[in-house]
């Protein structure tokens, strides 16, 4: 490409048969590999329809399509004169051993090849961030560098161990919820397809893993697959299946093997900078060499062809008496005796040659002055040159800087670097599968149609089955699976389930004492039995519960009559057992037999509120103790999100729950809290004040008004919060202004317009530390109690929080 380089395209076809005389291979192998290159946008100029790296569409035929260099290629890849040269495998052509590139080429393109016995897969680096990477290396700082990928998506890179082997990435395609039942894909995973990522959604769809009604592909430029889902499901707990059964997400293990030395070297990607930046300041230094003996060449026969013309050489009769070669030689090496001292270098035969092919026309239009002044010029030329070999570091960083500002802003960052959550299968599978038990024959199972059914579960799930006598277990989910005709209680089991709590009366088969308990089920081994009696012989449960949420019921217990018995009837409360392990023996209810056991009533949860956290770095609600304590939860409260647009919801505390980026306020919603916003008004052209509560809603709605002009300056959640503004322009010699929002606008519906704060010219705006704070609550004996003098941090997330209750978007 670069002989036919003429600064017009060329047909692909014509480029393929000329590569052919320096390629022993065919011709589809060329135009793949063209094709490749092109793709990659780096290299070659592209015309016409090169295929789709998103869709996965092949380019059409190459004498369909034409091809030139770019001008980066032009300006990094060739120089003939730093080029080492070898013959091609037929003999007849001259071609490079290699091209001697000025950039990390490799980081930034990225490679995947497999070889005997070895294979490599470079990923692909952000353009700017390599650039920067060899600049900080080039002034001893330390740099990294992570994938960046041509199709975007999100990428977590906490375990690529700088793009060795052993390394691996997970990379995430970009969903977006349109509403409710709807999702939208618009950012693929690096290596694979629009039409792939189809098929395995598809595929998951069919096994039951997730449950959409439709998938429609609407890809052109940018990538948009729109998924539409089943009545009913939710769209967080969709979006985790996507990513954890389909190609939604993707893990890629790096493995930089490159050639070195003639011998393959596993290297890390900062080792192929450091080499690649090293190589790009060696051909910087021999191009620089190259010019340098250049200039110097030029500046001696300069001056040797001034004095030869000025001294009038030419004319003496000396000159034109030489018979020979040789005595000319001899005459001008003697009239240029006086002035060989002030040459870069000796006088050698050849270039007294050079003075005998001067034409006579060149005498004729010989100008002295300019002569001197292009001598001047190629000296000050070769003063600079030594000055960059002097400082080749600072020229070297000076190339990569130039690079960047030339050609950066075409390769933006495209994916996005965050860490992932571990989605949990389990938790995020559709319940596809419905569980059954045959009682008489003792058979659970998905399969068994016909017979009683039990819950919904998945194929992925555990499944805990308790017996009469006591005994307990946990198996895998299956078409049919014999457990025994006894059984009393099966259901899905949730492993580390700290909540679920079982309430069990049991009589003890040795004295047939009754005893009473409640425990939890969080880890055992699949398939193994254990007993939560003391396992003896003739051992009966009598009563059983399981609780979701750790309730506890109170039981109305009835003995057989007995004489001397005189209480026959007596009532035990749950709540007043404490939860244990599940070997723990229990307590003792009662020595007598017991003729029947009802519930006198069902109670509330034993365990408390739970606490909530919201870890930032994957937007997303946890009970693991991971990021910011929002506080404690029970079943009534809510979540509150305030975006950065001006806009809020509600939402349950569910850690499927996803949530934007443009968080601005992110705390446990209290209904009576009263926010102050500065906002300017798009309708009036004004700045406004107002002051308003928010209202539970799971439906986003907006504070700012219906003008999409209009934009959120300033929210506090102070209860007196006090703030400056300050002016500009001709106004500024007013002085600042200084507000305490209590006094100046009253509290109304967020809907409400709000107060403007000035007509004056706008400069800004800033909170102050309040001058007075509520009364705090006197501290009441009660543990119910609401606040006191000390009141339980809120639990906010505020990505901008100093701790004044300023949340500013300057």
């Amino acid at each position: 490409m670069k002989r036919k380089e003429d600064g017009r395209y060329n047909k692909v076809a014509n480029i393929v048969g000329d590569t052919m005389h320096f390629h022993p291979h065919g011709d589809a192998s060329i135009y793949s590999a063209l094709v490749q290159l092109g793709q990659k946008d780096f290299l070659i100029d592209c015309q016409g329809n090169w295929g789709n790296i998103l869709t996965g569409d092949d380019a059409a035929a190459p004498r369909y399509i034409e091809a030139r260099l770019s001008k980066f290629a032009l300006d990094v890849v060739f120089n003939e004169k730093t080029t080492e040269w070898q013959l091609s495998y037929d003999g007849r052509n001259r071609e490079p051993v290699t091209l001697p590139v000025k950039f990390p080429l490799l980081l930034v393109q990225g490679v995947e090849g497999i070889a005997v016995g070895l294979q490599t897969k470079i990923l692909p680096h952000n353009f700017n961030e390599v650039a920067d990477a060899a600049i900080a290396y080039l002034k001893n700082e330390p740099f990294a560098l992570y994938p960046d990928f041509p199709t975007g998506g999100s990428v977590d890179v906490s375990r690529y161990n700088d793009g060795r082997n052993r390394g691996k990435v997970k990379i995430r395609a970009k969903i977006n919820k349109v509403d409710a039942k709807t999702l939208c894909i618009t950012e693929i995973p690096y290596g694979t397809t629009t039409r792939k990522l189809i098929e395995s959604i598809v595929r998951a769809n069919e096994k039951g893993k997730i449950q959409i009604k439709k998938v429609d592909d609407n890809t052109a430029a940018n990538v948009e697959i729109v998924i539409q889902l089943a009545p009913g499901r939710s769209s967080d707990k969709t979006i985790d299946a996507l990513y954890a059964f389909t190609d939604c997400e993707m893990s890629v293990s790096p493995n930089c093997c490159v050639i070195y030395e003639r011998k393959p070297h596993f290297m890390s990607v900062s080792d192929v900078l450091r080499f690649s930046t090293d190589n790009t300041l060696r051909l910087l230094k021999e191009e620089l060499l190259i010019r340098k003996a250049e200039l110097q060449e030029s500046i001696f026969y300069m001056s040797l062809e001034k004095i030869f013309i000025r001294e009038r050489m030419y004319k003496d009769k000396a000159f034109e008496q030489c018979k020979s070669e040789q005595e000319f030689f001899q005459f001008i090496d003697q009239r240029m005796e006086p002035f060989k001292s002030s040459f870069i270098r000796d006088v050698e035969e050849d270039d007294y040659r050079r003075l005998l092919q001067i034409k006579t026309v060149r005498y004729l239009k010989y100008s002295i002055d300019e002569v001197e002044e292009d001598i001047a010029e190629a000296q000050q030329q070769l003063k600079e040159v030594n000055d960059h070999l002097e400082h080749i570091v600072e020229y070297t960083i000076h190339w990569f800087e130039s690079l960047k500002e030339k050609y950066g802003a075409r390769y933006p960052r495209r994916t996005e670097l965050r860490n992932f959550d571990t989605i949990e299968v389990a938790k995020v599978v559709e319940a596809n599968e419905k569980l059954y038990i045959n009682r008489e024959e003792g058979f659970i199972g998905i399969g068994l149609k016909k017979d009683e059914f039990v819950c919904p579960c998945s194929d992925l799930d555990d499944i805990i089955v308790f017996y009469k006598d006591g005994r307990f277990k946990v198996i895998k989910v299956a078409e049919k699976v014999y457990v025994g005709k006894d059984v009393l209680y099966l259901n899905v089991f949730k492993k580390n389930d700290l909540r679920t709590i079982y309430n069990v009366v049991y009589r003890n088969g040795k004295d047939r004492v009754s005893y009473i308990k409640r425990f939890a089920v969080t880890s055992v081994t699949r398939d193994k039995e254990y007993n939560l009696t003391q396992g003896t012989p003739g051992t009966k449960v009598t009563y059983f519960s399981a609780n979701p949420n750790g309730e506890a019921e109170v039981l109305k217990i009835y003995l057989r009559p007995q004489i001397r018995l005189k209480k026959l009837v007596f009532e035990r409360d749950f709540s007043e057992l404490a939860v244990k392990g599940r070997s723990a023996m229990g307590n003792i209810l009662t020595k007598n037999d017991i003729q029947r056991i009802a519930v006198k009533s069902r109670g509330g949860s034993t365990l408390g509120g739970r606490q909530v956290w919201f870890d930032a770095d994957v937007n997303r609600l946890n009970y693991d103790g991971r990021g910011r304590l929002l506080g404690e939860f029970f079943s009534e409260d809510a979540v509150l999100v305030v975006t950065k647009r001006g806009t809020w919801f509600t939402t349950s505390f569910d850690p499927s729950n996803h949530y934007p980026d443009d968080i601005l306020v992110l705390e446990k919603f209290d209904a009576g809290k009263v926010w102050t916003a500065v906002l300017f008004d798009a309708d009036q052209g004004y700045h406004y004040m107002k002051r308003f509560n928010l209202e539970a809603s799971t439906k986003e709605r907006g504070f700012l008004g219906d003008n999409p002009g209009s934009r959120l300056l300033l929210l506090s959640s102070e209860f007196y919060p006090r703030f400056r503004v300050t002016l500009a322009g001709s106004d500024e010699a007013r002085g600042p202004i200084d507000i305490e929002a209590d006094d100046f606008i009253a509290v109304k519906g967020y809907t409400a317009k709000g107060k403007r704060i000035t007509t004056y010219a706008w400069g800004g705006i800033e909170e102050l530390e309040p001058l007075r704070r509520p009364e705090p609550e006197e501290e009441t004996p009660s543990d119910e109690a609401d606040g006191g003098a000390e009141p339980e941090p809120n639990g906010e997330f505020r990505p901008d929080d100093d701790g004044s209750g300023q949340l500013s978007l300057f």
